[in-house]
């Protein structure tokens, strides 16, 4: 349920830093840059939570 979770969190990173990387503002685009790796890094860690608990079972 845990990578379930993180999943979603990953991908509402993803989506809101895609759309600050829009912005004008080159603060804002770092930003949403920034966002987007972190979505990324979520999605890789529920695999890996996926891929552990696929394991022991």
């Amino acid at each position: 349920m845990s990578e379930l979770l993180d999943r979603l969190k990953g991908n509402v990173n993803e989506a809101a830093g895609k759309a600050k990387r829009d912005s004008d503002d080159p603060e804002t685009r770092a930003k949403g840059a920034a966002q987007e790796i972190k979505g990324k890094a979520q999605q890789v860690k529920a695999s890996l939570k996926a891929e552990l608990s696929s394991d022991t079972k």
